[in-house]
């Protein structure tokens, strides 16, 4: 019935826009749609963490930390500057307890003793920390940031001049929580964002691999039911023009199965006819007989070439640009040269449109014969507005009944019920201009005219 969709199984093909000197698309990217809308949502948030990580560590973090490291230098050169200016137990004592209420040190001094390894001015280096202390003491000093961990301490030994200063001090002092808020943040809005990405992707995606579905089973020539319209805007149009083509599709196969039908019931009359002269030839030959066999023969050959224009359906016709008032008015000509009486008003279409000429020209003399053929006058009109074509064949004959205007459209119908050719003609006259018509875009209809008969009217979309 139909060709057979191809299934192709070979590399996939290079995406247009990322083509990269030196890099196998073929080999490295993914092949499905759903893997590559990801990896199109992944790489931009591994990106954007990239750069909001730097640009976080780079001046919110060290600033911050910065501005820690000084506050608890102040608060170490404080306390010995307090020590230096009011020696004694007595203060010792009172600054022990204040700084263990006010600032949570554990506060201790040590008279006598000397730092062992202190660091220098030039064992600093790029500590924060150490950096801040120098600034703040000036003077000999060690740091011990592992020996209390398990209690979240630091602790500061400080050299003075006859003791060593010991300051146990709250880790939170130094190191704030920012950064393990920050990292959590980043990680976790990042896998929400592409969770609910990949829900919204796959539930798209399902919609593309139905449609994909559906044309293998109707490429494989089996019936499909009309595809729903739905998912994203592209893939409902998708869905809307898979099922105008196999509407179209159908359609021309339950024609053209009609039509073979409609040859062997329209050919066996005239057959029949030829053969039954053929057996009587044993007498003399009458003039009346000859002319007979060539009526047939003609009948014959008119309802062929019908056939034959139904079943090419002018479909290898390229557009050009062609002139509807000249190409009406060449139709025209001719019937009126027969002596129907037609009116033509083509003011509004005087232009050239792309158009299939043959085609199109066929369709109007199979509009016009029809009108001419059952009514005395006809009118023409042709206007194209709104980049639509819009062309009205109106006659006053006896019309078609509204419940049969559908019918008259189908290949061999006739309202005439006699079959004959001469009076009801083959019956492919309103097909084969709706085929047209439609293979152009566009649709015909038949409606009531104002002079009292048939309208029909063909919109094409330029």
């Amino acid at each position: 019935m139909t060709e057979h969709i191809e299934q192709r199984t070979g590399p996939a093909e290079k995406p247009a826009g990322l083509s990269v000197p030196g890099i196998d698309w073929e080999r490295w990217a993914p092949r499905t749609l759903m893997a590559r809308a990801s990896l199109i949502i992944v790489v931009p948030l591994i990106v954007v963490q990239i750069i909001s990580t730097y640009i976080f560590y780079e001046n919110h973090w060290d600033t911050m930390s910065r501005r820690m490291a000084a506050s608890l230098a102040g608060d170490v050169a404080a306390l010995t500057n307090f020590i230096r200016d009011y020696p004694g137990p007595e203060n010792l004592a009172w600054l022990r307890d204040n700084t263990k209420r006010t600032l949570e040190f554990d506060v201790a001094y040590q008279p006598g003793v000397r730092l062992e390894a202190a660091i220098a001015p030039d064992g600093v280096g790029d500590d924060v920390l150490s950096e801040a202390l120098w600034e703040a003491l000036k003077r000999p000093f060690n740091v011990d940031l592992a020996t209390f961990r398990a209690e979240k301490m630091i602790a500061i030994d400080v050299q003075l001049e006859d003791g060593v200063l010991n300051v146990q001090a709250p880790r939170r002092r130094l190191f704030s929580s920012t950064t393990y808020v920050f990292v959590i943040w980043m990680v976790g809005s990042s896998m929400l964002l592409f969770g609910v990405a990949t829900v919204f992707l796959r539930n798209q995606v399902k919609a593309v691999r139905r449609l994909s579905r559906a044309v293998d089973e109707f490429g494989k020539g089996r019936d499909v039911p009309d595809f729903p319209a739905e998912g994203a805007f592209e893939v409902r149009q998708a869905a809307r023009a898979f099922n105008i083509m196999r509407g179209r599709i159908k359609r021309q196969i339950s024609q053209r199965t009609d039509m073979l039908a409609g040859v062997s019931h329209d050919l066996r009359t005239p057959l029949t006819r030829m053969k039954l002269q053929l057996a009587m030839l044993d007498r003399e030959i009458e003039p009346d007989d000859v002319a007979a066999l060539k009526d047939d023969a003609a009948e014959m050959e008119r309802m062929l070439d019908a056939y034959l224009a139904f079943a090419r359906g002018e479909g290898n016709e390229d557009s050009m640009p062609t002139d509807v008032a000249d190409l009406l008015e060449g139709i025209v000509g001719r019937y009126r040269r027969d002596g129907a009486a037609i009116t033509l008003d083509h003011a509004h279409a005087n232009r050239s449109i792309p158009l299939r000429p043959v085609a199109f020209e066929r369709c109007l003399s199979n509009l016009i014969g029809n009108a001419v053929r059952y009514g005395k006058s006809v009118v023409v009109t042709a206007a194209i507005h709104d980049n639509v074509l819009d062309v009205a064949v109106d006659d006053d004959g006896p019309g078609i009944p509204a419940d049969r205007r559908e019918d008259v459209f189908r290949p061999f119908t006739r309202l005439e019920e006699s079959r004959n050719p001469k009076t009801g003609g083959v019956g492919l006259g309103l097909t084969i201009a709706r085929d047209i018509v439609r293979s152009m875009g566009g649709e015909i209809s038949l409606g009531d005219s104002p002079a009292g008969g048939l309208r029909a009217a063909l919109r094409i979309p330029l």
